[in-house]
């Protein structure tokens, strides 16, 4: 079984930058495929980014160019690094992963979510 655990969101004003990240505990051989997304009150969880083994990244338009996604799977941590926050961007963060694991020599891989954190841009 594998944890995903959330830390850095917080309050920020307009403009600021914040750090989230996911680190990953348990049987993990490696991170496979990882994602933020975000959820507001009455609306569905969003993509936000997304970034695959071999290092390519998507992004909604919404973050282009503001948000970079990345993976470190020496310490099994996905990180998000949020610049230029706007109100907009205000939401439950959470991240989800793929994850491979060896089991009696072959692979197996299992998705997982983190518990979510919250992330508030205003003045």
């Amino acid at each position: 079984q594998v944890e995903l655990v959330e830390s850095g969101g917080g309050l920020v004003q307009p403009g600021g930058s914040l750090r989230l990240s996911c680190a990953a505990s348990g049987r993990i051989f490696r991170i496979n495929d990882a994602a933020w997304y975000r959820q507001t009150p009455g609306k569905q969880r969003e993509l936000v980014a997304r970034i695959k083994w071999g290092g390519s990244t998507e992004y909604a338009d919404s973050v282009q160019a503001r948000f970079n996604i990345s993976v470190d799977n020496a310490e099994h941590t996905v990180y998000l690094r949020m610049n230029n926050l706007q109100p907009e961007d205000t939401g439950v963060y959470y991240c989800h992963a793929e994850v491979i694991d060896i089991v009696r020599g072959l692979p197996r891989t299992d998705t997982y979510w983190g518990q979510g954190t919250q992330v508030t841009v205003s003045s």
